[in-house]
């Protein structure tokens, strides 16, 4: 299995049990080894009380491309830390979208960096994502090569 077979394959996995990002609207748009893009259009339910989108939906949206790009080895992995910074405000009826690139993978620790724009290119949102595999596929595969020896 090559490597962006097996991200895919992850991301499908991962997604059939995602209930939270599918009831948000979320759509995956690309997948690959330590990287993820994850997009959503802010609705009215996703606007705080200054019709804007909350921020806990833009850092959901952020969270949920880094835990597609940190489970793209088919290992299972959970968050162990993140950090948002919002830059601007996410616009009613707007397509957000979250892109995690995979910064360091060493053992059993990552660490993602998560760019968050808006329709327009700007920088909604930056987010700093650091990772621990467990134990466990989210498919099984026999011959699942670690990286780092982990």
């Amino acid at each position: 299995m090559t490597p962006q077979e097996r991200a895919t394959r992850a991301a499908e996995a991962m997604w059939a049990d995602d209930a939270a990002s599918q009831q948000m609207g979320m759509r995956i748009e690309e997948i690959a080894p330590g990287r993820a893009v994850l997009s959503m259009e802010v609705q009215p339910h996703h606007l705080n009380g200054h019709k804007i989108c909350h921020g806990g939906f833009i850092f959901t949206l952020a969270d949920s491309a880094f835990a597609f790009a940190c489970n793209s080895y088919n290992r299972l992995t959970v968050a162990q830390e993140n950090q948002i910074t919002f830059l601007a405000p996410g616009q009613p009826g707007e397509r957000l979208t979250a892109t995690a690139q995979e910064q360091a993978l060493t053992g059993r620790s990552g660490v993602y960096d998560v760019t968050v724009t808006g329709g327009d290119g700007r920088k909604v949102a930056l987010m700093r994502g650091l990772s621990r595999t467990v134990k466990g596929q989210l498919f099984p595969e026999d011959d699942l090569t670690l990286q780092d020896g982990a």
